[in-house]
């Protein structure tokens, strides 16, 4: 019965007012023949709403004559009824035609690149690089081949571990996992010694293998050799080997910041104003007319692409571009409160950078007063490890 209900509301239905004295009588005649009525609504005694679907409607009033009830039609529902109403507009089923050609067309192309970077992994001009391999936005699917892109992109970039393409509708899934950057690896069986790889004040030796070559007061710069990958004996002379050891110093993480004693201070008022376009492929038409209302303003513009489906796309896209209005204030510092404010501004990036707070052993600020402004330079003395293996080579 369910199934037949479901049925009657594709192929069309009846919204049916009764009246007569055998309501009941009516309603049971109609479940003995196994006629569908639903959406029973009884006004009055003598008065009942109900639906009935289009084939059964003969019969309906048939059981209505002898049961000696009145019968009303009040609605037709249905896509029967629909096509009834429009067949003299035939724009419109025109127009619907074309549409219907139009999206069986567009599936055969590809209306959305999909670009899935793993952990959030960032890859600087991916984007443009699969676009210009040939996967992009308009493409025809047949002409596609996922691994000669693939390939393509492997063979220009060394900062991807691997990739995939997927097409799925008329969207095209672009996964991405980032090469992981690693060092030089140097086997255990090679020669080498360990060099300094930042400048710094050497806190702590500590020679496994091979010849400390810096003890603890130091100071090293740069590719200074911290451990020789060398040992000397007294009865077996030099020996080379693999040096090993952990060597900690003193380095110093400095940021530079001029903050001018007049500056002009944005803030945005909370006021908005939205504007719209719709965007066919590659052509704009702007729904707005005119520039922002606002006199001083920044701009955030979003597309987005409609869709059937999850993975259907079509070839249009909403354009939703949002001018956010801008205060500017000018804003005029002290020397100690222009000073304040960049010492905070510094140590709050140094702060970002700096993994291990724990490791930050001093700070030194420096500031140097100008006409206009003035530099503030922080410096953190931040304790970390430092060196890194060189080969040997004879």
């Amino acid at each position: 019965m369910i199934i037949k209900i479901l049925f009657s509301y594709i192929m069309g239905y009846l919204g049916i007012t009764i009246e007569g004295y055998y309501i009941e009588r009516f309603i049971n005649m109609c479940r003995n023949n196994k006629i569908a009525i639903w959406h029973l609504k009884r006004k009055k005694d003598v008065q009942l709403d109900f639906r009935v679907g289009i084939r059964d409607f003969k019969e309906v009033c048939d059981i209505a004559k002898k049961t000696k009830c009145k019968l009303k039609i009040k609605s037709k529902k249905g896509f029967p009824f629909l096509l009834h109403r429009y067949k003299k507009r035939k724009i419109f089923f025109i127009l619907l035609l074309i549409m219907i050609v139009l999206i069986l067309l567009s599936s055969n192309f590809v209306w959305n690149v999909d670009i899935r970077e793993k952990n959030g992994q960032e890859l600087e001009n991916i984007a443009k690089e699969i676009e210009e391999a040939g996967l992009r936005t308009g493409e025809w699917k047949a002409k596609i081949n996922a691994k000669e892109i693939i390939n393509k992109i492997r063979l220009q970039r060394q900062d991807i571990a691997w990739m995939g393409i997927e097409l799925k509708g008329t969207n095209a899934i672009v996964q991405i996992v980032k090469a992981d950057e690693k060092p030089e690896i140097i086997n255990d069986e090679e020669y080498c010694s360990i060099i300094s790889d930042q400048a710094g004040i050497i806190t702590k030796v500590n020679a496994q293998t091979g010849t400390a070559n810096v003890k603890v007061g130091d100071t090293v710069n740069v590719g200074e050799t911290l451990i020789n990958g060398w040992m000397e004996g007294k009865y077996t002379g030099i020996r080379y080997v693999h040096a090993k050891g952990e060597i900690e110093a003193k380095v110093w993480h400095t940021k530079y910041k001029n903050i001018p004693y007049n500056t002009t201070e944005r803030k945005e008022t909370g006021n908005f104003q939205n504007q719209y376009a719709i965007k066919f492929n590659n052509f704009k038409i702007n729904l707005h007319k005119g520039v922002s209302k606002f006199e001083i303003y920044d701009t955030i513009e979003t597309e987005n692409k409609m869709k059937l489906f999850s993975d259907f796309y079509l070839p249009i896209s909403v354009i939703k571009t949002t001018h956010k209005e801008i205060e500017e204030r000018q804003k005029t510092y002290e020397l100690e409160e222009a000073k304040n404010v960049g010492i905070e501004e510094l140590e709050k990036e140094l702060e970002q950078e700096i993994e291990d707070k724990e490791s930050i052993v001093g700070k030194n600020v420096n500031t140097y007063e100008k006409e206009d402004g003035i530099d503030v330079y922080v410096t953190y003395e931040v304790l970390e490890n430092i060196g890194t293996n060189e080969k040997i080579v004879f």
